[in-house]
């Protein structure tokens, strides 16, 4: 899978991408994170990377100073751009979360949801690398995504040889895309996240993790 695969995958399902969070056994867990990410980015410059439909920038935007959101597809856009958002200081654009321009100073917070499990493992510390770069130090981190659960994910395909992860996702056409999905442990999560950034804390619900760090 490469990014342009990820990339069409999420143009051609954007308008159904929101299902996901409507499926009864994850309710619970979305109530509890909705405000614990709105408190942790409470008063923050963000910068939301791959912000799809803007589920979690309607979240967000009501307690952050202001939200950039950025999405490598503008059909996802379209539609984040069309919901109604408080606070009117939201900014949307057309950008690669893996290619970022120099931003060093213009943010104090980077959140993505369900973004890093589609960074390919042996490419996550040169990513975070990067990210540090166009970014600059004390940059709080915040991730979201998912936990595997049998039963509620989409079934493991295969795992590679760098221990990566795959599911198969159809399109509404039918066909069918192989689409890397990662499933790290905490402790995994936290020995990447350590080479390029400090005080890393991990909360897990039954079918979503977030980490929380600072940019060293």
């Amino acid at each position: 899978m490469n990014h342009e695969t990820l990339a069409r995958y999420y143009a051609l399902t954007a308008a159904d991408c929101e299902r996901v969070y409507d499926k009864p056994e994850r309710q619970a867990d979305l109530a509890a994170l909705r405000p614990k990410i709105a408190e942790l980015l409470s008063g923050h410059k963000v910068l939301e990377l791959a912000c799809g439909t803007g589920y979690w920038t309607r979240v967000i935007a009501p307690a952050a100073a202001s939200v950039h959101a950025i999405d490598i597809n503008e059909e996802a856009l379209a539609l984040a751009r069309a919901r109604q958002i408080e606070g009117g200081n939201v900014t949307f654009a057309q950008a690669d979360a893996f290619d970022l321009p120099e931003a060093v100073g213009e943010y104090t917070a980077v959140f993505a949801a369900f973004w890093w499990s589609h960074v390919k493992r042996e490419e996550q510390d040169s990513y975070l690398a990067r990210l540090r770069a166009k970014l600059g130090k004390d940059v709080l981190l915040v991730l979201l995504d998912n936990v595997y659960v049998d039963g509620s994910s989409t079934v493991i395909a295969r795992t590679d040889l760098e221990g990566n992860t795959y599911q198969f996702r159809t399109l509404p056409s039918g066909e069918r895309l192989e689409i890397l999905k990662n499933f790290p442990t905490d402790s995994f999560l936290r020995k990447r996240l350590g080479t390029a950034a400090r005080d890393i804390r991990t909360k897990r619900v039954p079918h979503y993790w977030l980490a929380m760090a600072r940019l060293k």
